[in-house]
């Protein structure tokens, strides 16, 4: 027959290897509830056009164009305010716009080509805002009149797939200058520009390098278009 002692003894491991196997259970549900849990999602990536110029370009001996004046580029084309990279399969619903998951422009495109213009129209001449006050004083150079108004609207601004594999950077935007008379706006051109850059990959890093470099031609096209629109008048 057990004693007493060895009964309390048996009692007491027994006891301990329930609440040892307890605890051992409790702490492999935990395991398992935590495997369980979604990952939290991860943060889209941000992109902009890059640096834009690294050092002082040389100064232009000719002599400098007169003062324009620019207005906040429209994107009647794009969803309001987005940030989006967007895409566009033609090979299968040209009509439907998408946007990379992943993948956010770190401003809404317009501004990003706004500074863009601003950087190549400014090698030559001042560029104003055209809300701003500088843009209401009348320009000798000009012949007394104000400086000319530049606007631009983006109608088209993604990563368009041609095929599966083939893509381009696709920008086309629509150029107007006017001039400000007492009498009302006074159109001197209009002009449509269509860039497309063959993009290196078929992912939203290869859209938004192909999207970045058409923005850099365009902006080249624009402001020798604008060299010639905007000349002084006599």
């Amino acid at each position: 027959m057990k004693t007493t002692k060895n009964i309390a003894v048996s009692a007491y491991q027994a006891s301990a290897r329930g609440i040892f196997c307890l605890i051992f259970l409790l702490g492999g549900i935990g395991l398992v509830g935590c495997s369980a849990l979604p990952e939290p999602p991860s943060r889209p990536v941000m992109y902009d056009f890059g640096p834009g110029p690294m050092q002082t370009t040389a100064i232009d001996r000719r002599a400098p164009l007169p003062a324009l004046a620019l207005a906040e580029v429209d994107a009647p084309g794009l969803p309001d305010g987005s940030n989006a990279v967007l895409y566009r399969l033609t090979y299968a619903d040209a009509q439907q716009l998408r946007p990379y998951a992943q993948a956010r422009w770190s401003q809404p495109p317009a501004q990003l080509l706004q500074q863009r213009l601003r950087e190549h129209l400014g090698q030559r001449r001042a560029v104003l805002k055209a809300d701003d006050g500088a843009a209401q004083v009348r320009d000798p150079a000009q012949g007394g009149n104000l400086p000319p108004v530049l606007r631009v609207e983006v109608e088209e601004f993604s990563h368009t797939f041609t095929s599966a594999t083939d893509s381009v950077g696709l920008l086309r935007l629509r150029a107007t200058v006017v001039d400000l008379t007492p009498a009302g706006e006074k159109l001197r051109g209009q002009r449509v520009f269509i860039v497309r850059t063959p993009a290196r990959s078929a992912d939203a890093a290869g859209g938004v390098t192909a999207l970045a470099e058409a923005s850099t031609q365009a902006a080249k096209e624009l402001a020798e278009w604008v060299e010639q629109v905007a000349a002084p008048q006599s």
